[in-house]
């Protein structure tokens, strides 16, 4: 059986400054028709920075989409065309401060490829060097600085429940003990 689908029709229902919402017409491999409701995001970066007391910078914050403050790894949007690198500095340095002189990709992955195909840049910052916060007039949080131990604990007790973070965290985690 092939597992394609074949676009019809595209309609683009909202454009706002995040995110792209369309309604897609497709042609399933059965010869049925359906509908895939799609949510374009322009990609992003998420980094777990090390400090050299091996500590992970993390950043506290209150998400409205689901009414509650987290615990995340700092991150944030791609601009068109920017480099993941330069975003991954960026982000960084207006999260917490820091600003990381060695950078390592650890991988990529696509946050919710039911309905969205945003994809998610992860990386390891390390040798950081603490600067001035350049916080986005938008942006309200606290970066705290935590182990790795800590924060798997965080895991299991549910208070880290973050995506990106579990993700990143877990990575860092096999990095670190030399298991990967």
């Amino acid at each position: 059986m092939e597992f394609y689908e074949t676009t019809l029709s595209s309609k683009e229902i909202f454009s706002g400054n995040l995110l792209k919402l369309r309604v897609d017409q497709v042609l399933l491999p059965n010869g049925r028709k359906s509908t895939r409701e799609i949510v374009e995001h322009p990609g992003a970066v998420a980094v777990v920075a090390i400090t050299d007391n091996d500590e992970i910078l993390m950043v506290r914050q209150y998400r409205k989409a689901i009414e509650r403050e987290l615990l995340e790894i700092p991150a944030g949007k791609l601009e068109k065309g920017e480099p993941k690198e330069t975003c991954v500095k960026r982000e960084l340095m207006e999260e917490t401060g820091y600003y990381p002189n060695e950078l390592k990709h650890l991988t990529s992955f696509y946050t919710s490829p039911g309905f969205s195909n945003e994809i998610i840049h992860l990386f390891l910052a390390k040798n950081l060097i603490k600067k001035t916060r350049d916080a986005d007039f938008d942006e309200y949080l606290q970066a705290e600085k935590i182990t790795i131990e800590e924060a798997l604990k965080k895991i299991q007790s549910g208070e880290i429940v973050d995506s990106k973070t579990i993700t990143g965290l877990l990575l860092a985690f096999f990095l670190i003990k030399g298991d990967l």
